[in-house]
């Protein structure tokens, strides 16, 4: 089985990472009359990194969004390790905890610190003790590079600083999975780097990621695998010395040259 469906026009990814933790079967969405997802199939298997790319509108973002159930598909499946993904509240709560999201915007709350604000879920959904909730997040934030900014509120934090402690608040429920929604297209340039240093660091250590990005040097350096969205499909799925240096039609490589890849 390929790593994706595909027009006759692409070529799959191949894997041999045996079976995949999230399945995508024939799913469809629309939004009124605009179908933003057409039929999409793929799968993602434990410890690959996946890097979606492809103009805005074509589907990528509401992708992440209806495996975390963020958005119920209309028709199709998906699964994450082999239990379809529905509005069942036990089940939902449970596939969030292991699947984890960091957001373009941070989202976090104005009135917490920094370490409230990573200790708040551990608390609420896995019943730590506050002090055992504290010693996890400051251990998350030291990880980030934010554990000096632990007395802060988000208001007193750059971009950068806060993008970082959105991902430590995500990882804080220890998921299996993190999904990143274009997590630096809200910063500043100089702020960028900081993240993806971050996002880095989680890949060399081994995270299930699925990351949609214009970030074209951390899909070249990171990714296992580059899917292209067109108008709402997959249209072509390689590893990433393929997918830049080989792209199949004109249409993407005129999306990798206007990114300056």
């Amino acid at each position: 089985m390929t790593a994706a469906r595909l027009s006759d026009t692409t070529t799959a990814a191949p894997t041999t990472r045996g079976v995949p933790y999230i399945e995508v079967e024939n799913v469809s969405k629309s939004f009124g009359n605009h179908q933003v997802l057409k039929n999409v199939s793929t799968q993602f298997y434990a410890g690959e990194v996946s890097v979606i790319i492809g103009a805005s509108g074509s589907g990528k973002s509401t992708l992440l969004r209806a495996i975390n159930r963020l958005e119920p598909h209309d028709s199709g499946s998906i699964r994450i390790a082999g239990v379809p993904v529905t509005d069942d509240p036990a089940t939902l709560q449970q596939q969030r905890c292991e699947v984890g999201m960091v957001f373009q915007q941070f989202n976090l709350f104005g009135h917490m610190s920094v370490l409230d604000n990573v200790a708040l879920a551990p608390r609420r959904l896995r019943h730590l003790k506050r002090p055992e909730a504290n010693a996890l997040a400051l251990e998350l934030l030291a990880r980030v590079g934010m554990q000096a900014h632990a007395h802060k509120y988000p208001w007193q934090l750059s971009g950068g600083q806060q993008q970082r402690v959105a991902i430590a608040r995500a990882l804080a429920m220890a998921p299996k999975v993190m999904l990143f929604d274009e997590p630096t297209s809200a910063l500043d340039p100089e702020m960028v780097q900081e993240v993806l240093d971050v996002m880095r660091g989680l890949a060399r250590g081994g995270m299930t990621m699925i990351v949609v990005t214009h970030e074209m040097g951390f899909a070249r350096e990171v990714a296992d695998r580059v899917l292209f969205f067109d108008q709402g499909r997959i249209v072509h799925d390689a590893p990433p010395a393929e997918f830049f240096k080989h792209p199949p039609n004109e249409r993407i490589r005129a999306f990798i040259g206007r990114l300056g890849a």
